[in-house]
């Protein structure tokens, strides 16, 4: 028996967009969306100065960010696939600026935590826009059009991290987010007014509890899933073990950085966002495995280079960091791209899945991180990270079933 959801064919598809300005304007949305999870990052000092808030509370903003995105994976993308994609794009767009603003108002710690959670489950309007990006663009460029939103998504936790920090000493730590604000407000008009119309299946098939139940199914119904999943996940748990070892590695001896100078490195990640439609064009072109496997032997590559750091290599540091972000760039298209067109139908069921147990594996690998670097330091920490990109480049090398 087939599932009544795997052919909800019922849907319209969207009027194709005739002008990159689209795709722009997708991407800077999906960017300003999810930009306000990372910025209590850097901000946690001033929380607690201005706030009265203890050092534990003031870490939960990060994590109700962290968790917050998560549900809002789970209960809003999935909804994509029955509500056209351009309104429901705006409102949780929209939505993510309310609160935004009213985190920015909050008068206590316990009131912005809840509206930096609140805000971070409707921040999942980036996630509604990738497969939107994927019904719009036409086969021979899915991939790269994928890519550009992708690379908003990315460009957005990368700058709101760095920006959270200057603005806030400029003019304060709540004009970083009354700002932000503003700008989601006005992006989700321009949103409606630019994006293309059109889309939906409001069929009995797609009914909120049904679409939740069948994107709780997925993965046992399209086993094609699980690879690309398992291998995204992998990589994406190595590169959240560099972002923390990393900086453990630079505020220690012999480097002693200043946090101001180890930002400027983290700046080096922009090449992650500037990479992906490479990698989408090159997938596009019918080279999704090659990207793929490139990007796996690009990563642990980055992992093996970045040994010699720990004497004060600092080269070999920045080389390893270039190497790592494009393997990490290459493997998220490839993957991301292929899980797509399992089921076309399904690409914000799909999505939810993909990108839920994505960030599982940077939990994973955000928690095994301080654990080894305690007990094996620098070492143990590349000997992980290259342990978890070969683990993903042996589910790569698994060969395929047959349907």
């Amino acid at each position: 028996m087939t599932n009544p959801l795997s052919d909800a064919g019922a849907r319209t598809p969207a009027r194709r967009p005739r002008t990159s300005p689209v795709l722009a304007v997708m991407a800077v949305a999906a960017g300003l969306s999810v930009a306000g999870n990372y910025f209590a990052q850097p901000l946690l000092g001033l929380l607690r100065t201005e706030l009265g808030m203890t050092t534990t509370a003031a870490g939960l903003t990060v994590a109700a960010a962290q968790i917050g995105y998560a549900i809002g994976l789970g209960l809003l993308v999935p909804l994509g696939d029955r509500y056209p994609r351009r309104g429901l794009a705006a409102t949780l767009l929209a939505a993510t600026g309310l609160l935004l603003a009213a985190a920015g108002t909050a008068p206590t710690g316990w009131l912005l935590l809840a509206a930096t959670g609140l805000a971070a489950v409707t921040s999942v309007g980036a996630q509604v826009l990738v497969p939107f990006a994927a019904e719009l663009a036409p086969p021979q460029r899915r991939a790269r059009d994928i890519g550009i939103v992708m690379a908003g998504v990315l460009a957005g936790g990368l700058l709101g991290r760095a920006a959270s920090g200057v603005v806030a000493e400029l003019a304060g730590w709540r004009t970083v987010y009354w700002a932000t604000a503003v700008l989601l407000l006005v992006t989700a008009v321009i949103v409606l007014r630019v994006l293309p119309g059109g889309g939906g299946d409001r069929s009995e098939a797609t009914r909120p509890l049904r679409l939740w139940r069948s994107t709780a199914a997925l993965l046992a119904e399209l086993p094609g899933l699980r690879r690309p999943i398992a291998i995204a996940a992998l990589t994406m748990a190595s590169f959240t073990v560099h972002l923390t070892v990393v900086t453990l590695l630079l505020v220690d001896h012999p480097y002693r950085w200043s946090p101001a100078t180890i930002g400027l490195v983290g700046l080096i990640g922009v090449i992650g966002p500037l990479a992906m439609p490479l990698a989408g064009r090159l997938v596009d072109r019918g080279y999704p495995r090659a990207v793929l496997v490139t990007g796996l032997l690009s990563a642990a590559a980055g992992w093996a280079v970045m040994l010699p750091a720990q004497g004060g290599g600092v080269g070999w540091l920045l080389v390893g960091l270039v190497l790592l972000n494009v393997g990490q760039t290459a493997v998220l298209n490839a993957s991301q791209t292929t899980a797509y067109e399992l089921r076309p139908r399904a690409r914000s069921r799909i999505n939810a899945v993909f990108m839920t147990l994505f960030f599982a594996g940077g939990s994973v690998g955000g928690a095994l991180a301080p654990v080894v670097w305690v007990n094996a330091h620098w070492t143990g920490a590349c000997l992980l990270g290259i342990g978890l990109v070969g683990t993903a480049l042996l589910v790569a090398a698994v060969p395929r079933r047959r349907a």
